[in-house]
């Protein structure tokens, strides 16, 4: 079983490699890179020039570091994640030179990790004198080691059509429960539209729709714990199933899961096209709020925090998504890497100008200033409410971080499959829970 397991880890490996990062500062440990010999660092990415201003970020970069030419290879000129990870997996079959590598996820990034891709970065940590925890709003220690820097910080939130909402009597929520998100999706929901629309799970994937109430948690919210043992015995995972069977089969308010899996549905097509009210996503969003050339923004925008468990607890906490930058272990030029990605998840997300950093040392009023460059680059910022997304992107927090697992694609496919029998009613949540449980320990036993 573990070699099956080895040879599909390897196969996904060099998975989501890739790009994006947030902003930075020149370390004192790295100024005299200026004056090093020129060297030329191949940097891997799946993002579009679009979505990233690379040419201005890495002219920025340049500029200050004139010793270091970063070359850029955009994997998927459409921004297409799986093309990228071909070209990706390719690459590295063939061994091409590589020095900066962008994970999407976190558990690609535990994948390279545990394959020896990615260099560890202690060392220059170490050097320069910082905690990664006090510079950064998400933490990526993997075994108490570093292989990355945090670049975005993208926590979900809820987008809501303010139109709808408008009709429905229905105002902005600052806080809410997601008793109340079921509430409001159930008033939202007319002939025409959905009050909410859930994309995933999908083979695996979008798990984030898997765990909304563990999501809310402070600590403790994946499907697998800190000591590498099943999470799904944690109430909260019963309760996210309890809200996807309530809002589909009782209130009938969220788009049915058979229609979404048999047409093929998209979350910006169902929110952009008005089909469903309310949508669920991550914050990477911002840059199409206020509508673009293939998504015209036809009605107001408003958003929401991701909703909390309790009206007791402190809420802001929800998934969040970063990019994880890190160094190529087979480099040959690893203190220039290290100067280019601390400099891109500090300094250079604010030239960048395209994402929320989670560099910590972002002033209120710099972040203002991000909102509103990132809006100005849609086609109606006029229509989205600025003060709501203000207020959910400064509140809002990422939970304790747990150590993705080596085979944890194999933990999602499993969930995805027996959520699946739950949702087309082959059986309850009890049978869930419990083959999702007995299935995902043969794979945790398998793995040690």
């Amino acid at each position: 079983m573990k070699k099956k397991i080895w040879s599909l880890f390897i196969c996904t490996a060099l998975f989501s490699s890739l790009v994006t990062g947030c902003s930075g500062s020149e370390s004192k440990t790295f100024s005299d890179t200026k004056k090093d010999k020129k060297v030329t660092l191949k940097f891997y990415s799946y993002g579009t020039e679009a979505n990233y201003n690379w040419k201005k970020t890495i002219n920025a970069f340049e500029k200050k570091y004139p010793n270091i030419n970063i070359d850029l290879v955009v994997l998927s000129e459409k921004g297409d994640t799986q093309e990228a990870t071909k070209k990706l997996d390719l690459a590295a079959a063939s061994g091409e030179q590589m020095d900066v590598l962008m994970f999407s996820e976190s558990a690609s990034y535990a994948q390279h990790v545990s394959m020896g891709m990615a260099a560890p970065l202690d060392e220059f940590i170490k050097e320069e004198g910082y905690k990664v925890s006090e510079e950064y709003k998400v933490d990526t220690q993997i075994n108490g080691k570093y292989y990355a820097l945090p670049g975005k910080f993208n926590p979900w939130y809820v987008l809501l059509n303010k139109n709808h909402m408008d009709e429905a009597g229905l105002k902005v929520p600052k806080d809410w429960t997601w008793d109340e998100f079921m509430e409001y999706a159930k008033a939202l929901t007319r002939d025409g539209h959905y009050g909410t629309y859930f994309h995933g799970p999908q083979a695996g994937s979008w798990m984030e729709y898997m765990r909304l109430a563990l999501a809310s948690n402070s600590e403790n919210s994946e499907f697998i714990t800190e000591n590498g043992k099943s999470n799904l015995d944690n109430p909260l995972f019963k309760r996210s199933l309890e809200i996807r069977l309530k809002m589909e089969k009782d209130d009938q308010s969220a788009v049915p899961y058979a229609d979404v899996i048999s047409q093929k549905l998209h979350y910006r097509d169902e929110f952009f096209n008005q089909d469903a009210s309310s949508i669920l996503i991550g914050s990477w969003m911002n840059t199409e709020l206020g509508g673009t050339d293939l998504y015209p923004l036809n009605f107001n925008v408003a958003v929401a925090p991701f909703p909390k468990n309790e009206k007791t607890d402190q809420g802001g906490y929800a998934p969040v998504t970063t990019d994880y930058m890190a160094i190529a272990a087979n480099s040959e030029h690893k203190k220039e890497a290290y100067t280019f990605i601390r400099w891109y998840t500090t300094e250079g997300q604010i030239v960048q100008g395209k994402n929320i950093p989670s560099w910590k040392k972002v002033s209120n009023s710099d972040l203002k200033k991000i909102i509103d460059q990132i809006l100005s680059g849609t086609k109606n910022p006029e229509k989205v409410d600025k003060e709501s997304l203000i207020n959910v992107l400064t509140n809002a927090k990422s939970s304790r971080f747990v150590s993705p697992v080596p085979y944890q694609g194999e933990m999602y496919k499993v969930i995805s499959e027996e959520y699946e029998k739950l949702i087309f009613g082959e059986q309850n949540i009890e049978k869930t829970i419990e083959a999702s449980q007995a299935r995902i320990q043969e794979i945790i036993e398998n793995n040690h």
